[in-house]
């Protein structure tokens, strides 16, 4: 039960970095001349994630559908974070 929890809580974890990461992304992408910065934290928030991903499948279905539950909780509250900021 503690190890459920515990996939839960760092695919919130992933879910906040992940999409906080996607905000200043989609800026670099808009920026003049940003291009390149912006491919690169690109592939590197892709990476991560795929990996992080992969490293919880090997431990057995259920931890990956904990994760990837806590990685759509985190994106929630990033979006509701996001909705009361100013762009």
């Amino acid at each position: 039960m503690i190890a459920d929890v515990a996939y839960l809580a760092l695919g919130m974890l992933a879910g906040i970095v992940h999409f906080g990461l996607l905000r200043w992304n989609t800026r670099l992408y808009v920026r003049p001349y940003g291009l390149a910065q912006a491919l690169g934290v690109q592939v590197l928030r892709l990476a991560l994630l795929t990996g992080l991903l992969t490293a919880v499948a090997l431990h057995g279905a259920l931890p990956l559908l904990l994760a990837a539950l806590g990685l759509l909780i985190g994106r929630h509250g990033v979006v509701r974070y996001l909705a009361g900021a100013p762009s």
